[in-house]
């Protein structure tokens, strides 16, 4: 997941900026391999918006201590900035209405033919 960073750092490459959009979790670890480097490094938070207004409040965020709201605020934070104990705990909480909305939509599919 972050190997490739991993070793372009362990060949002596002058790595100075790091931006990381993806999985939360892989997010996380390039997060906490460039802070012990001292890379600057930016994620971006887009995957977790749902309205993009900051009404629903489902990409809220601690970033620095204080609540940001993906959708307006960002969606790129200081990587090292953001508290993602919370973040993979809130986003954890849809779980299973995911789930739930994806066996839906398979059993509607599965009915539909071409």
């Amino acid at each position: 997941m972050i190997d490739p960073l991993k070793r372009l750092v362990a060949a002596g490459k002058k790595v100075d900026y790091v931006l990381a959009i993806g999985p939360i979790p892989m997010m996380r670890a390039v997060a906490n391999v460039t802070r012990e480097l001292k890379i600057k490094t930016v994620v971006s938070l887009n995957p977790i918006m749902v309205d993009g207004t900051g009404m629903c409040g489902g990409c809220r965020v601690l970033v620095d201590g204080k609540s940001q709201f993906a959708c307006v605020d960002g969606p790129e934070f200081d990587a090292h900035l953001v508290d993602f104990d919370i973040l993979t705990k809130r986003n954890g909480m849809y779980r299973d209405m995911e789930r739930q909305a994806l066996e839906k939509h398979r059993c509607q599919l599965e009915g539909m033919t071409k």
